[in-house]
């Protein structure tokens, strides 16, 4: 059966975004460390497939560059109907149902890119199968937040953890 793996950078305070979208902070050069790609490239060997929600999405769409995954296939999860774009395939129907159903399709991995709805849906359905959460040295103050206020507790086991000398802290952790 195919994983779900959450990979995403987080705030100390916990937010993924600025409340309105905004992951500059993410670009911030005084993270950059040459050589360093913080596993996204292994990851990306390991998945075919992207799911993401819909306000993710318009904020990859906001990047000043091509979509970043054309050679995956792309689920964009939401309560609106849209026209299948670029890349892209929208999924209007339970989103549980619709997870549960990919796990069970042949391929590689999937990536769960966010954002914090969306990421809250498939934890409480128990569908994500590994964590990896970047920790970067910054407090927001406020934000989209990793997981929606009423995330049931949810004991994690870690099962690797990297610092880098950039600040930054990764936790791979699985249920």
């Amino acid at each position: 059966m195919r994983r779900v793996i959450l990979y995403i950078a987080t705030s100390l305070d916990g937010y993924i975004a600025r409340p309105n979208g905004d992951t500059s902070w993410l670009h911030d050069e005084r993270y950059s460390l040459e050589g360093e790609d913080f596993g996204y490239g292994a990851l990306l060997q390991s998945i075919d497939t992207t799911l993401m929600g819909y306000k993710t999405y318009q904020v990859i769409l906001g990047f000043d560059m091509p979509f970043p995954y054309p050679d995956k296939v792309n689920y964009v999860l939401s309560r609106s109907p849209h026209a299948d774009a670029a890349h892209v395939q929208f999924v209007q129907e339970d989103a549980t149902v619709f997870v549960r159903n990919l796990k069970r399709q042949q391929g590689k991995n999937i990536w769960l890119i966010g954002g914090g709805q969306v990421n809250t849906l498939l934890l409480k359905a128990g569908l994500i199968d590994e964590f990896i959460i970047t920790y970067v040295p910054v407090i927001l103050g406020d934000g989209i937040p990793l997981f929606a206020q009423g995330t049931p507790e949810k004991q994690l086991h870690v099962l690797e953890s990297k610092s880098f000398r950039n600040g930054f802290v990764q936790l791979w952790m699985q249920p």
